[in-house]
């Protein structure tokens, strides 16, 4: 048999891409993590450097800025590569690259600097710039969640603690739950994007000793090009103090707010599949879809099943950093690199592409009423035993020769649900017991769902005023796009 592709053949086909990006994820976040994002913010840091240089007093001519700036996205990767497989070194590499196309400035690139100048500073933009692509989407869950609760406000349904059933709530009090974990994670994404901060220009361990000799001794003036380029990057702050590197803890605070983000859609997307096998609630189901190769009928709820499988990825991703940051010696260890290259990415790239998959989920939640009130009256006439007692009790009757018969009457109709398989006959039997007669007249407005659902509408309304909607105005410009899965 002929081989199905070998490396080295001219085949996309032929050699693995990542299924985050190839399948699933926003073509903005895979360009967040992209090669050319990634070096034309190196180029780009390099002139910060130079014009901030410029600006102090170092001899850097403004033919050699404008060379930079003609340049910034004229990279060739070509070259490039062929320049760090000779070095061995993917900094020096560019510089080399970027020299070539401007040779002008060839001398002045990357002055004063280490490599960590390019790569931490760059990836602080990345992961700012994550952070502003994942928050508005976070929004949008936030904002189609709460309009479902709120439409759902007062519809009953069977509560379930140890997935048994329990007192009734409302389809909207249980979206609500979701919505709350949800808020939780809005703010703490907004609040890791704040504390970011730049590494700016440190030098090789941190001390700017590179930069005090290029201004001969001139402290203020190395505090200045500190600020000046942070505020290029966009930055309002720049740590202080740092290493080579700026602290790996950074990373485990960054990637244990999307971990928790993770926690909580596959919370979210559980619930949802046990819904949808109860046939109360369902993802949507587009006309042509396919549930089961062997079974038509199915309707497989594969889009939170997604979200499940991709969420539980999300929450080990932070485990990386957490080591990391344990290991890391003195100013700074390599040995952090090719596993940060790995993991931040692939922690904002899964949270993209579960977040995009709830919305779409969110977007078109089907409820089945009749499905719920089913249930609701399989389950409601045992917890109206309670009620029903009280009721005796105020039309003269005796509490404990009321609870014996209730207990009677429901072991007869558990065993009949049991032991039968039939339907809760418990009311029936009541209705047939001639000892409950003083209150046969009340029975339908104690059985009335709604009675047992207790404050669940008006603690939907409150906590969608007071707390979901005013933290999503700042994202209201943003809410109005939908989302279409590829796949």
């Amino acid at each position: 048999m002929a081989a199905a592709g070998r490396p080295g053949e001219a085949d996309a086909f032929a050699c693995y891409h990542s299924p985050l990006v190839s399948r699933y994820a926003s073509p903005e976040m895979g360009f967040n993590f992209s090669e050319r994002k990634k070096f034309g913010t190196w180029r780009r840091l390099w002139l910060y450097l130079a014009q901030a240089e410029k600006s102090l007093g170092l001899p850097i001519t403004d033919e050699q800025i404008q060379e930079m700036e003609a340049n910034l996205d004229n990279i060739d990767f070509k070259m490039a590569a062929e320049e760090e497989k000779k070095l061995r070194h993917d900094v020096m590499a560019h510089v080399h690259t970027f020299a070539h196309c401007c040779p002008k400035a060839s001398g002045i690139i990357h002055l004063g600097a280490t490599s960590c100048y390019v790569g931490d500073n760059t990836d602080l933009i990345v992961l700012r710039d994550g952070f502003n692509l994942l928050l508005p989407k976070l929004a949008r869950v936030i904002s189609r969640l709460a309009d479902f609760a709120e439409k759902y406000a007062n519809l009953p349904t069977l509560g379930f603690t140890h997935y048994q059933p329990a007192q009734l709530t409302t389809v909207g009090k249980r979206c609500c739950l979701w919505i709350q974990d949800l808020c939780m994670d809005l703010q703490n994404l907004e609040r890791a994007r704040d504390d970011l901060r730049f590494r700016g220009v440190k030098g090789t361990t941190g001390t700017q000793a590179s930069f005090l000799q290029l201004f001969e001794g001139n402290h203020e003036k190395v505090e200045e090009l500190d600020r000046l380029v942070t505020a290029m990057a966009g930055f309002k702050r720049a740590y202080i103090v740092t290493g080579q590197t700026y602290s790996r803890k950074v990373d485990i605070e960054v990637l244990s707010v999307l971990a928790s983000l993770g926690a909580s859609i596959h919370k979210i997307c559980t619930d949802i599949r046990l819904l949808a096998n109860l046939k109360e609630i369902e993802e949507p189901f587009e006309r042509d879809q396919i549930g089961s190769s062997a079974m038509p009928y199915k309707r497989n709820p594969m889009r939170s099943e997604r979200c499940c499988s991709l969420a539980r990825h999300l929450v080990t991703l932070v485990l990386n950093p957490l080591q990391t940051a344990s290991v890391q010696w003195f100013e700074r260890t390599l040995d952090d690199s090719a596993n940060r290259r790995v993991c931040l990415a692939e922690a904002f790239l899964t949270a993209d592409i579960v977040l995009s998959t709830l919305q779409n989920i969110s977007e078109g939640l089907v409820v089945y009423p009749k499905v719920i009130e089913r249930r609701i009256q399989q389950e409601l006439p045992f917890m109206a035993t309670e009620n029903i007692i009280m009721a005796m009790v105020k039309a003269g009757g005796n509490r404990q020769d009321c609870h014996e018969k209730m207990r009677v009457l429901s072991q007869q109709a558990a065993a009949v649900v049991k032991q039968e398989g039939g339907d809760n006959d418990l009311i029936a039997r009541i209705r047939a017991d001639p000892y409950f007669s003083p209150i046969q007249g009340h029975l339908e407005s104690l059985l009335d769902p709604t009675s047992f659902t207790g404050r669940a509408p008006q603690q939907v309304a409150r906590f969608l005023k007071e707390e979901v909607h005013p933290m999503l105005t700042p994202y209201q410009s943003k809410m109005g796009v939908k989302i279409e899965l590829a796949l």
